[in-house]
């Protein structure tokens, strides 16, 4: 079992930055990749930024050059870097992390951490 927990979110003005985090605890040593999805009212939930366990990344094309992931595995946490904001980068965002055991896969979602771009 894995268990993630959030933080770091909150209100920023437009063009500024915010940085949450993600610490991942529980049966870590078999996660093999770990992002971020974020979720707008009324909107589907969409992968924002994914990073493996050999530092491959991954980004939506909405957040390219703006955002950057970046995991410490010490600490096994996961950040999300968040540059230029803008109102429509409003939204829940949630982390996720999934593990390979043997034939199995597991994904496992934190419980969201609220961030609004607004002036």
């Amino acid at each position: 079992q894995v268990q993630l927990v959030e933080s770091g979110g909150g209100l920023v003005q437009p063009g500024g930055s915010l940085r949450p985090s993600c610490a991942a605890s529980g049966s870590i040593f078999s996660i093999d990749s770990m992002g971020w999805y974020r979720q707008a009212p009324g909107k589907e939930r969409e992968l924002v930024a994914t990073i493996t366990n050999n530092d491959s990344t991954n980004y939506a094309d909405s957040v390219k050059g703006r955002f950057t992931i970046s995991r410490d595995n010490a600490k096994m946490t996961v950040y999300l870097q968040m540059s230029s904001l803008k109102p429509e980068d409003t939204a829940v965002y949630y982390c996720h992390a999934h593990e390979s055991l043997g034939y199995s896969e597991y994904n496992y979602w934190g419980q969201g951490t609220q961030v609004t771009v607004s002036s």
